[in-house]
């Protein structure tokens, strides 16, 4: 079984690491905080003083770390990785990084004949601890068929995404989302909260509906990204969902109620109901993103 190094044992790595272990693969670990590395030695891991040792050590390397900076320390800075990598192992970077560090870093190691993973993580429901995360894993396909075992040792689910840096693009567009979303809810809680509706009613009947609707978004989305919209009328169009915005940019501005996200949102309705795409659903919308970027969904679709 391949002797796996990982550096970074904080609230993510620590568990990470401990599950690579559970699966039955030796562990050779680092951490800036040495007491981070006490129940992963206690469980019968080495200890590595430095990235470099780690690296010497280990068939296959991971780290899970905060930033591109600290990235880019470990792999190439004085007393990292790069010192101790050579022919024959693959490094997997899991942090949510940016796609030119871990680029840097893969010609970096493969002039020493270490092939270079990104595999960022999107957690679910269950934690790190219960194995509820998604791989983003890109970069040589062989390398990644070699070290899927160990991805799988901590995942319930791995995609391979495509050429080096894919993963992270991923990563960071999910991320995007995210965020916006909650700053979407946090507008529509805040307006109703402002015009007196209790806040646990507001967000117990709201939660419903997004539970719905999310469902409904990933069937809608998944076909806008691999094939043309359609043009003929949907059940719910474009033009009533102008209204339903319009109506609560109605009462924002009657309660006084700064509104960024859906002002935005009411503007590509707008937009889109300029163009005559009413009788569509709000899906129809994305064209006006495609275009703003020079893109075709459907006719990218698959090439990764």
């Amino acid at each position: 079984m391949e002797t796996v190094g990982f550096v970074g044992l904080g609230n993510m790595g620590g568990a990470i690491a401990a599950n690579i272990g559970a699966a039955g693969y030796p562990l050779i670990v680092n951490d800036l905080n040495e007491e981070a590395t006490r129940p992963l030695l206690e469980s019968g891991a080495r200890f590595g003083a430095t990235p470099t040792e780690v690296a010497e050590g280990s068939d296959v390397i991971v780290t899970s770390l905060p930033s591109p900076r600290e990235v880019e320390l470990v792999a190439l800075g004085a007393g990292g990785l790069m010192s101790g990598i050579g022919s024959g192992k693959v490094y997997v970077d899991l942090t949510s990084s940016h796609p030119n560090t871990i680029r840097k870093i893969g010609e970096a190691f493969r002039a020493k004949g270490t092939e270079v993973l990104d595999a960022p993580l999107i957690v679910g429901k269950g934690g790190i601890r219960e194995r509820s995360v998604q791989v983003l894993a890109s970069g040589d396909r062989a390398a990644y068929d070699r070290v899927k075992p160990v991805l799988d040792a901590f995942s319930d689910t791995v995609v391979y995404t495509g050429e080096l840096g894919t993963g992270t693009y991923i990563k960071l567009a999910h991320n995007l989302v995210r965020r916006g979303i909650g700053l979407a809810i946090g507008e529509g809680l805040v307006l109703g909260a402002k015009v007196g509706v209790d806040p646990s009613t507001l967000w117990e009947c709201m939660y419903w509906g997004l539970d719905t609707q999310m469902h409904q978004l990933r069937e809608s989305f998944a076909k806008a990204v691999s094939e043309p919209l359609p043009d003929a009328p949907a059940t719910f169009t474009l033009a009533l969902s102008r209204k339903d915005v319009g109506l609560a940019m109605d009462v924002a501005r009657e309660f006084d109620v700064p509104m960024p996200i859906a002002a935005l949102v009411e503007q590509y309705m707008v937009e889109g109901m300029v163009r005559g795409w009413g009788r569509q659903s709000t899906a129809s919308l994305l064209k006006l993103q495609e275009e703003a970027a020079g893109i075709d969904f459907s006719s990218r679709s698959g090439e990764a």
